[in-house]
């Protein structure tokens, strides 16, 4: 079955995060326009914020084990988030990781005012 291209935004956040840093990354990033879905690590998949993003945006969320977070090479890079994930931005390696193959980032990591959120997009084929 042929899949059709996938924009995804990837989002990173700390426990504390609002619906309102989130949608700030998001916005900061590329807004929602044309967006096949949300990712983010498994973990953080529940969060009520982002539940409230992703219904306010029209969203499925894509929740991505973090086995497969590790070791995406990203442009940018947090030594904690390194640490805790083997990557080096949780948002531009989750939007890789939901676009699918030969994904590529379309927007780099943008972080919120507060610090608590972040959010890359990606595009690719979906497989």
């Amino acid at each position: 079955m042929e899949r059709g291209p996938m924009k995804v935004a990837g989002l990173g956040f700390r426990k504390d995060v609002t619906l309102a840093s989130l949608r700030e990354a998001l916005l900061a990033a590329g807004g929602p326009e044309g967006l096949t879905a949300i990712a983010t690590a498994s973990d953080k998949a529940d969060t009520e914020p982002l539940r409230e993003l992703a219904r306010e945006c029209g969203l499925p969320i894509k929740a991505v084990p973090a086995d497969r977070l590790a070791g995406i090479a990203t442009p940018t890079r947090s030594d904690l988030v390194m640490e805790k994930f083997g990557t080096g931005s949780v948002a531009e390696a989750a939007a890789l990781a939901a676009a699918g193959s030969r994904a590529r980032l379309i927007a780099t990591r943008v972080v919120s005012q507060d610090r608590t959120a972040t959010a890359a997009i990606a595009e690719g084929d979906g497989a």
